[in-house]
């Protein structure tokens, strides 16, 4: 898939205030500092589309972005950051699960995981409440070039290990760097077929 415009459309704190569902949109959510803004911005090939920033928790609103007039990309906030009120969190969650639970066209929710690290608990409570919902949902590892390549494979595979505790199928995994555009167009392929079932 060849991107050639991105239009920055509108940010929203509820989902019946977003655009009219009359296109396929895929969210990008995971940990707060996961590397979303920069997975965002090598997917879309802009620099600055999604803001990149060393202060968890900058997305606080679900961020549209209309891709070739084909299909919205949107930046939902990350989850898991603690420097902020239990009622400000309380308010994200809220937003992020009625907008997963109900935007009918939302072909796949992009869960990204730190490849760094070993599965967090919150990763796993999450994934796992999009099962039990039935949200389609891919798995996206971050931050693969922070790691030696033997060591990324030891670390996903250990992550794969946890899930499949819970789990009897993964759904499809995409292995990323930002930095190198590594899963770029596996990602955009994966897009593309959803968008031609559309």
């Amino acid at each position: 898939m060849t991107i050639k415009n991105v239009d920055f459309i509108g940010s929203w704190e509820h989902e019946h205030q977003c655009p009219k569902a009359d296109k396929p949109e895929y969210a990008f959510i995971g940990r707060s500092n996961v590397g979303k803004s920069s997975l965002i911005n090598m997917l879309t090939n802009r620099k600055s589309l999604a803001r990149v920033s060393n202060t968890p928790g900058k997305t606080q609103t679900l961020n549209y972005f209309d891709v070739d007039g084909a299909w919205f990309l949107v930046d939902l906030p990350g989850y898991g950051y603690a420097k902020i009120s239990k009622k400000m969190r309380d308010k994200w969650e809220r937003m992020i699960e009625k907008f997963l639970m109900e935007r009918r066209n939302l072909m796949c929710t992009f869960v990204l995981i730190d490849s760094r690290h070993d599965l967090q608990q919150i990763d796993l409570e999450f994934i796992n409440w999009l099962g039990l919902r039935a949200i389609p949902f891919a798995i996206v590892y971050t931050k693969t070039d922070k790691l030696a390549k033997t060591q990324v494979e030891i670390n996903i595979n250990q992550i794969r290990t946890s899930l499949l505790e819970y789990w009897e199928e993964l759904p499809d995994q995409f292995v990323t760097s930002s930095e190198k555009a590594v899963g770029r167009e596996e990602i955009l392929h994966f897009i593309g077929d959803l968008n031609n079932k559309y």
